[in-house]
């Protein structure tokens, strides 16, 4: 006849079972987990993607200040800027609005 096993041995396995579901649960699911992991990687390439655009939005702006300031006018940007902003025309041009 064999010999249940004993209560000790029973409940030194129920709680060896017990932690590594823990430890496998919080390996997957935890603050540090893979699920974590992938979704860190995934909005760190939206905000790199982000920051790409605003670096080429003030890379524009750079370029529209330098073209307006004193060390370098560009004539064209400025004529552009005084029609839009202003309302300039020439006397030989014809308004259609």
């Amino acid at each position: 006849m064999t010999k249940p096993p004993a209560l000790g041995a029973t409940v030194y396995f129920m709680i060896l079972a017990t932690l590594g579901l823990y430890f496998t649960f919080a390996a997957v699911q935890g603050d540090y987990g893979v699920f974590q992991q992938v979704q860190i990687r995934a909005q760190t390439e939206q905000l790199e993607q982000e920051r790409d655009r605003l670096q080429a939005q003030l890379d524009d702006i750079q370029n529209l200040t330098r073209r307006l300031s004193t060390q370098y006018l560009d004539l064209d940007l400025l004529d552009q800027q005084a029609r839009d902003i202003l309302g300039y025309t020439r006397p030989d041009e014809i308004v259609i609005r």
